[in-house]
């Protein structure tokens, strides 16, 4: 795909923001102080940009292609759109824990975002040993207002259908499908691991019951349309602030980075939280911190009890209230709780076996990191054959202590 509208650089964001009245409001563009790429490199250009007076802001730029890979895997800049569309939509229904979006033009395909240098991507903070006391529930209420506020539930149904369809999102929905639920199990050559996890990927991949379950996700990650989910929702995808000291409240929680949303399944959302939450719990088991490990799977239950209480406090006020009443939220409850299991499982294989691993377990020392990539896929697997019988959120939280805290 050819280069169509000019990316972003150091040498041209000062000219860019004093083109732009809605960013002059906050940043001087002829004044500016440092100009910084903080992003991961993996799809698009994020600079973080600060002027002489201290005022600053983020922008976000969506490449035509896969950066990590270049122009050999082109994707739709569009993406930017729909990202910036759904954090508005998240923000109106989760104000105090969506990141601001200033503006967004729709030329160049740029976010501007408020800066959130003051918080920490939660993934960092947590890999440092930092606790955050309260984030998790909170992400549990903030998937929850998700859920009914983009929804039939929350919303007129016609509204619901037009944000559908402008928030299409099929060429990012694809590389979840592949890459999360079929290449775990059928490789097509992007997957990679450790030669001493060599036979674990191999098992996973010979075993019937794992790849039955996965494509029980992937077709109701493909037909499930109930909310506009976040969609890529994970510890590297929410900031905090606070002292990370257990016991003190973490004073800000803030979502970002929503570019795979899309109307889907609700459990996919909670499902990835609960995968992370994993990955952080078998980090410290390999460090040999039993007791952070433990903290760590007890977050499951923490955004599960935020979710629970949030959707059904927003059951009272659903616009339909005869036919869905409070056993049909009952149900939803529970058919999205057995979901959250089912994708949790998907998401913790993939990211051991497939591209785009995770920090927690990539960083560890390769004398632990083998052993504990080993407990991630074994509790996967665990988790897949018994997502059906999931009742309560201590089944899965059981289910994966067994195998993370040996």
């Amino acid at each position: 795909m050819s280069q169509e509208y000019e990316f972003l650089a150091e040498a041209n964001i000062g000219e860019y923001i004093t083109a732009h009245p809605e960013l002059r409001q906050r940043i001087d563009g002829d004044n500016l102080a440092q100009i910084r790429e903080i992003g991961d490199g993996n799809l698009n250009l994020v600079f973080h940009v600060l002027d002489n007076n201290g005022r600053s802001l983020i922008l976000k730029q969506a490449l035509p292609y896969v950066r990590m890979t270049g122009e050999g895997w082109p994707m739709t800049p569009d993406r930017a759109r729909r990202e910036a569309e759904s954090l508005v939509a998240h923000g109106a229904v989760n104000p105090d824990l969506v990141v601001e979006v200033i503006s967004y033009d729709n030329d160049q395909y740029i976010l501007a975002l408020e800066d959130l240098s003051d918080h920490r991507v939660w993934r960092g903070a947590l890999n440092d040993g930092e606790c955050h006391d309260g984030v998790a529930a909170e992400l549990g209420r903030y998937v929850a207002g998700v859920a009914v506020g983009t929804s039939v539930l929350g919303q007129p149904r016609g509204e619901v259908a037009d944000i559908a369809a402008r928030s299409q999102n099929a060429e990012l929905c694809v590389v979840t499908e592949d890459l999360v639920f079929t290449e775990p199990v059928f490789d097509i050559g992007r997957n990679t691991v450790l030669p001493d996890n060599e036979a674990d990927a191999a098992a996973l991949a010979a075993d019937a019951t794992f790849a039955t379950a996965m494509s029980e996700a992937k077709w109701r990650f493909m037909t499930r349309a109930e909310a506009l989910i976040h969609g890529d929702l994970h510890t590297g995808s929410v900031m905090v602030r606070g002292t990370g000291l257990r016991g003190e409240t973490t004073e800000s929680v803030k979502v970002f980075d929503s570019e795979f949303a899309f109307y889907g399944p609700v459990a996919f959302d909670l499902g990835a939280l609960f995968a992370n939450y994993a990955f952080a719990a078998a980090r410290a088991q390999a460090l040999g911190e039993r007791e952070r490990a433990e903290w760590a799977l007890s977050l499951i239950e923490q955004t599960w009890q935020g979710f629970e209480e949030t959707y059904l406090a927003g059951a009272k006020s659903w616009h339909e209230t005869r036919l869905f009443d409070g056993a049909f939220a009952q149900r939803r409850i529970a058919d999205t709780l057995r979901e959250s299991a089912l994708f949790a499982s998907a998401k913790m294989a993939r990211r051991i076996v497939g591209a785009a691993k995770v920090a927690d377990i990539e960083t560890l020392d390769s004398s632990v990191r083998a052993p504990a990539a080993r407990s991630v896929l074994t509790a996967a697997r665990a988790l897949a054959a018994a997502w059906t019988e999931v009742s309560s959120v201590s089944d899965i939280r059981n289910t994966l202590s067994a195998h993370l805290l040996q």
